[in-house]
């Protein structure tokens, strides 16, 4: 009897100790497998738990540099469109200029000025350029129409004042403001941000329209408009900076972007990433424990009370 229960007793423990190698190889062979140490939250909960707030801050980033695409295209939408009517201002300038000749008669006049408006509908169409995604660059805050019209007293702004943004933690620029882009560029004479694009170059064109005017009056109509144009392209040159600066400040937002993101992937795979080198020698371990504890349970199995009274 007493030998029948040491018997019964070798064969538990010999069950018991394979099931437990074989659930230990299992375990190994997924870590393996798929590379994690922690593939639930069961596995390590502090660690699981580090591996969520890493997956957060990467989803963030994501996010993030997203919303940093959209402002940088904006942007240089924005830019390009600004260069546009630079080259536009300085063949109005151009023509400007050639309208002071005295030599003129009122027919080329007259023939510049419509150039110079030709020009000045170009202009205009810059100023109510789309940005691609069903906005207009210069419409402020998001306006979903056009934002300059053609008014009896000139060309009036329809769009919201301002600028929209990202609600990125560091604010990026994603439209511009067109009012302040286009009618408010300083004064010459008074200094104060009055100055619209399209008044100076409506001005200079009647007047060059205006037949039977000397030259006196001629050269004044020269003289005030080119200094109009100036101011103008002066504005929209600084404005064009700020683009720029925009683009400038994306840039290092990216950059620290990317260091926050490599930060939170190598936080990620230390919480749960398995060490692959570890990994393989404790399973070569383990199917040594496991092969012997197999040969020991076969052991087990042949054992009878005869094998035990012949030793």
């Amino acid at each position: 009897m007493t030998v029948r229960m040491s018997t019964f007793s070798a064969y538990e423990r010999g069950l018991s100790t394979l099931q437990r190698r074989q659930t230990e190889l299992a375990s190994l062979q997924e870590e393996m497998t798929s590379g994690k140490r922690v593939a639930r939250a069961s596995d390590d909960p502090a660690a699981a738990a580090r591996a969520e707030r890493a997956l957060a801050t990467i989803a963030r980033s994501e996010a993030d540099q997203r919303a940093l695409d959209a402002s940088r295209n904006a942007m240089q939408q924005a830019e390009s469109a600004l260069g546009d009517a630079t080259g536009l201002m300085q063949r109005i300038r151009e023509q400007t200029l050639a309208a002071g000749n005295p030599t003129y008669s009122d027919a080329e006049r007259r023939s510049l000025a419509q150039d110079i408006r030709g020009l000045r509908d170009q202009l205009l169409a810059v100023a109510n350029r789309g940005d691609g995604a069903g906005g207009y660059l210069f419409g402020g805050q998001g306006s979903t129409q056009t934002p300059f019209v053609d008014a009896p007293g000139g060309v009036a702004y329809r769009g919201d004042g301002g600028a929209l943004q990202t609600a990125t933690p560091e604010p990026l620029q994603l439209s511009a403001d067109g009012g302040r882009t286009w009618l408010q560029a300083p004064d010459p004479d008074t200094g104060t941000p009055t100055l619209s694009v399209f008044n100076v170059l409506d001005q200079l064109a009647t007047e060059l329209e205006t037949a039977g005017r000397g030259n006196d009056e001629i050269s004044e109509t020269v003289r005030v408009g080119v200094r109009g144009l100036d101011a103008a392209m002066d504005h929209l040159g600084a404005v064009r900076a700020g683009f720029g600066e925009a683009l400038n400040h994306a840039d290092g937002f990216e950059l620290r972007l990317s260091r926050e993101a490599l930060a939170a992937q190598a936080e990620r795979s230390a919480a749960e990433d398995a060490d692959m080198v570890q990994v393989v020698s404790d399973f070569q371990n383990q199917q040594t424990g496991y092969d012997a504890a197999l040969k020991a349970y076969a052991m087990v199995q042949r054992l009878s009370l005869f094998d035990y009274v012949s030793g």
